[in-house]
């Protein structure tokens, strides 16, 4: 008989026991993320695919790079669905690690390396994980973490990124090497499906205890299409990757992008702006992501006017809305630059809309339109779509859309409520669809009996010429609820009293958003990926 539809064509692939077909099927229609490389590699084998330090491997290299990590792990019990913390700075042992564990289908769970060992120990617990590949400097806090999870019980593998790691550490550089007894270089031949877990990515954590979420083949590559389409990425493209890899925005609008096209990837260990201002000029860099932080340190730096930095033709920013005035800046220092402002979260892998050049001046302070494979609305708390122009909560549907939070379906099935994923983030729609943020539901600031949005307060003291960067967030008052607080710091060289500042957004600003409190501080506390860390601020504000 031959098949008539989905569900007779489903009977007619399985056997006489009910179970569908061998793994050679399920590898021959795999398109996971070792695919990505594999397929760029058999494209252009010779192409520099990977730049980090001294070290310079074309695709060719990286791939079979990857598959002997891959093999090794696999030798030492690393296999399919294996959660496996991965704890290290920006590196080439990171990148490879992250394509092998995907080769095997294992589960990566990407760990901010600022974290401390209870922190660690909580992702540990939480993701259950079997073993873990840190870089060697981070090995003691990784032991230290390991033991308040699991007490006696050892992780299964234990492997050191660098020329140094302590007794029990393999090394993993030297499980990778091409004269390593056993070195395989052939492809694993591991079956995964699309909505296979491949990675644990958890949240910042900046309002509360990190959440994980669980990222599949089908929304990241989904994401990947989107960023490539709504970002005009290229394989022509050589990009700095300068931001934390551990983070989805650099690791999944950027590099794996890059690998899937056959473009060229420079890691840096970190954001240093003199680094990433001499690396544009030395590599002929064409595209470049930082947050707004990190542009806003570019731009202070001394070299930024003595480098050649004419090769940069694409900018991003993302992670946390850009002040418009900084954006003014930037179009004005490097006028050939085409910006883009990618927003997103987490859970939507993250890209959710994108902002395009063409838009920056007409739409100045907007996050642009829903992303190709995504579509976004502005709700009510009843889940119904708000007229354009009214503020509520953003949501967005799509294969981006994470699988789900690990082991935690009563928060899973509050984000999906209504079949779209709650943000969490407050937003207007305007008349032509394109998102404006108005702010995170918890950064909203109740003040007598008023509502204000931390972003306008924020536009508004960026205003002042003396202003390098500020933050507004609101703490308990007796009388007004809440009271508007701002932390400010200065350009070098600039003064300016708490009075100063209060005084120039009293002239800008109705009284109820005008800060009630404003403190001068050396640097506002962020986390590796650029955000602000308000929580931090609203606890020294309330203790004061």
């Amino acid at each position: 008989m031959t098949p008539s539809g989905p569900a007779e064509l489903a009977i007619a692939m399985t056997d006489q026991n009910g179970r569908l077909p061998a793994p050679d099927q399920a590898i021959a229609r795999r398109n996971s993320l070792g695919d990505l490389l594999r397929r760029s590699a058999a494209r252009d084998p010779d192409k520099p695919a990977l730049i980090f330090g001294e070290l310079r491997q074309t695709f060719a290299e990286l791939d079979a790079t990857v598959n002997r990590a891959a093999n090794a792990l696999a030798a030492r019990g690393i296999g399919r669905g294996d959660r496996v913390l991965l704890l290290a700075h920006n590196s080439h042992g990171f990148v490879v690690a992250y394509f092998a564990l995907a080769r095997l289908g294992a589960v990566s769970v990407p760990v901010n390396f600022m974290l401390g060992p209870d922190e660690i120990a909580y992702v540990l617990t939480h993701s259950g994980a079997v073993a873990v590949i840190a870089e060697d400097t981070l090995c003691e806090t990784a032991d230290r973490a390991w033991a308040v999870a699991a007490g006696e019980h050892q992780p299964r593998l234990k492997a050191a990124i660098g020329p140094a790691h302590p007794e029990g550490w393999l090394g993993f550089e030297a499980l990778h090497a091409a004269d390593a007894p056993g070195a395989d270089a052939t492809e694993p031949p591991v079956p995964v499906a699309d909505d296979d877990p491949v990675q644990i990515m958890y949240t910042s954590g900046t309002e509360s205890r990190p959440k994980g979420a669980v990222m599949t083949t089908r929304n990241l590559v989904a994401q990947y299409t989107s960023a490539i389409v709504s970002g005009d990425m290229s394989a022509d493209d050589v990009e700095v990757h300068a931001l934390p890899l551990y983070h989805c925005a650099q690791l999944h609008c950027f590099l794996t992008p890059d690998i899937q096209l056959g473009a060229t990837s420079i890691v840096l260990p970190g954001a240093d702006p003199a680094t990433i201002l001499r690396t544009i000029e030395a590599e002929g860099v064409t595209k470049l992501f930082c947050p707004p932080t990190v542009w806003i340190a570019l731009l202070r730096h001394p070299d930024f006017d003595t480098r050649d930095l004419r090769t940069l033709r694409k900018g991003y920013y993302g992670a946390a809305a850009m002040p418009v005035e900084v954006l003014a800046e930037i179009r004005r220092r490097l006028p050939e630059l085409r910006l883009y402002n990618f927003y997103g979260q987490t859970e939507m892998s993250p890209v959710a809309t994108v902002l395009g050049p063409e838009d920056q001046e007409r739409k100045a302070g907007s996050a642009g339109r829903a992303a190709l494979n995504v579509e976004t609305r502005v709700v009510d708390d009843e889940g119904r779509e708000v007229p354009r122009g009214e503020v509520g909560e953003i949501v967005h549907r799509g294969p981006h859309t994470m699988l789900g939070y690990w082991n935690d379906p009563e928060r899973t099935a509050e984000a999906f409520s209504g079949g779209w994923f709650h943000s969490g983030d407050l937003g207007i729609m305007d008349d032509e669809g394109y998102l404006r943020v108005v702010d995170r539901k918890k950064d909203m600031i109740k003040t007598g009996g008023e509502n204000v949005a931390s972003r306008e307060v924020e536009e508004t003291v960026y205003q002042h010429p003396a202003v390098a960067e500020v933050a507004v967030f609101g703490v308990p008052h007796p009388y007004w609820i809440e009271m508007v607080c701002a932390a400010v710091v200065l350009k070098p060289g600039t003064e300016l009293a708490p009075e100063d500042v209060i005084d120039f957004c009293r002239a800008r600003l109705a009284g109820f958003k005008t800060p009630k409190q404003v403190v001068i501080v050396a640097a506002l506390p962020k986390n590796p990926s650029g955000k602000v860390l308000k929580r931090e601020l609203r606890a020294a504000a309330a203790a004061d």
